[in-house]
């Protein structure tokens, strides 16, 4: 029977990196985003004859995996067996084995048989053991830096609330959270819903349920790239930000246990189109739709301050991902070789990757040094062009195809300006000067590790 096996070294006690698999969200961390596979039942934990159910694919096509857990040996190994999916037999063992006093090594040993194996592994077996080397080599550096953001923090089980749950950045930031072992509830628009009940648009919000966290992370907003911006598009821009910040803080201010620190999110269109201006937190605000926006929005948390809360606002840059975002808007036409510079290429453009976002989210709620504005970007930012070749090497796709500026103008209007071509050179200073480890801070790696390359 075909096996494949990899090791990693993790410095970090055997103890400490089998309880993170032990966590909830384990396996949303560990799943590559280029994977679609979801979980669609937890039956316990990873103790014997608990269970995984899981769906591959997308829509009326997708299998259903089930795995059950078997050989639980607390902290050193356990095993997934295949109970039904996409395999003849799959059996995968975890084993977390001591390497010194302060170190591990991680072992996962897979052995695993096709569907008809006499045929399918001559000619699938190859592709099958490269797809299971993309995806480990992702979990491990993925897992090494999870395990190493948590250490490197105060060691200290939170209570976290988070508005924007679902969003790209809310759906990473929990399970992060909760391997690192603490807890998260959401605020939640739906009254039957887990969680604390709020409604923006009513001005309503549970004020007894906010009672007793120590973070609250406030990520809610309407998507500003989904769509053409009519009036009525940008009045839920605004209102999402301003109205749903002010009513959040207000209440916080309002609390008898006031949360430590209040983590919203704002974004670079703070700055403005600016050149090649390199723009750290003390510049001022630009000229433009989205930074009214970003200036009302951050202004909509005062109450909270006033009220001796620290609020920190995350000026977010282009937050690369696999499964969501400008990255995974891009893919698709370089790797049909549509891909290309847009306008004149020579815009810059800040990013960072989503696993950065979610540890400086952290990173922020336990750093009391950090407060006001704070740029969340990787310390390198690009020119379009520079993105555009990276990209199309990373995906070994040409990139000839240049998009001309008036073609976006005409097709996405007022969006294409603000979003697409302006340049917002901007550097990441607070972050760097309170000392925070950027997992990737050059973009090649950035995306050979986001798209398995």
């Amino acid at each position: 029977m075909p096996r494949f096996c990899r090791s990693v070294r993790i410095e970090a006690p055997a103890a400490e990196v089998f309880a993170w698999h032990e966590r909830p969200g384990a396996f949303e961390r560990l799943t590559p985003p280029w994977e679609s596979v979801r979980v669609v039942a937890r039956r316990g934990g990873i103790h014997d004859g608990d269970r995984l159910i899981m769906a591959m694919g997308r829509g009326p096509t997708a299998m259903r995996w089930v795995a059950e857990h078997r050989d639980y040996r607390p902290g050193e190994s356990f095993r997934d067996v295949q109970v039904s999916g996409p395999f003849a037999r799959w059996e995968h063992t975890h084993r977390v084995e001591p390497d010194g006093p302060d170190a591990c090594r991680l072992i996962d040993d897979v052995e695993y048989a096709l569907p008809l194996a006499a045929l399918a592994q001559p000619i699938a077996g190859r592709f099958v053991h490269a797809k299971l080397e993309r995806m480990f080599r992702y979990r491990h550096t993925l897992m090494q830096q999870d395990i190493a953001a948590h250490r490197q923090s105060r060691g200290e089980s939170m209570k976290i609330l988070i508005s924007g749950s679902n969003g790209l950045v809310g759906s990473t930031l929990i399970p992060f959270l909760t391997t690192g072992d603490h807890s998260v509830a959401r605020l939640v628009r739906d009254r039957g819903a887990q969680g604390v009940y709020w409604n923006p648009a009513d001005g309503e919000i549970d004020k007894a349920k906010l009672e007793g966290f120590d973070a609250v992370v406030h990520l809610a907003g309407e998507n500003i790239a989904d769509g053409r911006w009519s009036d009525e598009k940008k009045k839920r821009i605004l209102d999402s930000r301003v109205e749903g910040t002010r009513l959040l803080a207000g209440a916080l201010a309002k609390l008898d246990k006031k949360p430590k620190v209040l983590v919203c999110a704002s974004a670079i269109g703070y700055y403005g189109d600016r050149g090649d201006e390199i723009l750290d937190e003390t510049a001022a605000p630009g000229d433009g739709f989205l930074s009214d926006v970003c200036v009302a929005w951050e202004q909509a948390a005062e109450p909270a301050r006033a009220a001796g809360i620290r609020v920190v606002h995350l000026r977010i840059g282009a937050v690369f991902a696999a499964d969501g975002g400008a990255l995974a808007k891009m893919v698709l036409p370089f790797k049909l070789g549509l891909g290309g510079t847009l306008g004149s290429g020579n815009q810059y453009m800040s990013w960072t990757t989503i696993d950065d976002v979610v540890g400086m989210i952290l990173f922020a709620i336990e750093h009391e040094d950090l407060s006001g504005p704070v740029n969340a970007v990787a310390p390198n930012p690009v020119t379009n062009r520079e993105l555009t070749k990276t990209l199309g090497r990373v995906l070994a796709r040409p990139t000839l195809i240049p998009v001309p500026a008036f073609a976006f103008r005409l097709a996405l209007g007022e969006i294409a300006d603000e979003l697409l071509l302006a340049s917002t050179r901007v550097v990441p200073t607070k972050l760097q000067q309170a000392g925070y480890s950027f997992r990737f801070a050059e973009l090649e790696p950035a995306l050979r590790h986001l798209l398995g390359g």
